[in-house]
């Protein structure tokens, strides 16, 4: 039987982009750093995350049904570690000193500084062991600045930089 520890430490040798994903609820804003973050089709536009089934932000998910990812640059080490924090406070307070905008189509906290960024609406939903995967169209692709910026990746459980 292969253990939680074993897994994790395995798949810890695989580096993945860093990504922070926030949706807005109406009463506040809900943010947190995901990893699991792919391209799924560009034709039509789909992208899958996968997040932890027990967090607040996959039951904003699953309420609203749409959010934004942001795609993280090599100068946000700081705002993916706020945002994976244990009882971190709202999105908005999270960027309070980052400049930032809201999504036109879903509501949700966009970086400006972001390498990328996308806005998702949820087509389909599928539980998968201790987390939920959300395959998503992508309905806009809002504009940032950090396009020219290298990016930060997870690797053997610490965040890094390319170059």
């Amino acid at each position: 039987m292969i253990t939680a520890a074993e897994f994790t430490e395995t798949l810890a040798r695989f580096a993945t982009g860093v990504t922070v994903v926030t949706v807005a609820d109406g009463r506040d804003d809900i943010g947190s750093t995901i990893s699991a973050f792919a391209s799924i089709s560009a034709e039509p536009p789909i992208v899958v995350v996968s997040v932890a089934s027990d967090s607040y932000l996959a039951e904003v998910i699953d309420r609203q049904g749409r959010f934004a990812v942001n795609v993280l640059g090599a100068r946000h080490r700081a705002v993916a570690g706020r945002f994976a924090a244990e009882g971190r406070p709202s999105a908005r307070l999270l960027l309070a000193s980052e400049p930032h905008h809201r999504g036109e189509r879903t509501g949700a906290l966009v970086l400006d500084s972001a390498v990328a960024a996308v806005e998702c609406e949820v087509t389909q939903r599928v539980v998968a062991g201790d987390h939920t995967v959300y395959l998503a169209s992508v309905v806009a692709l809002p504009e940032v600045t950090g396009g020219a910026d290298g990016p930060l990746v997870r690797y053997g459980g610490r965040y890094r930089t390319l170059g």
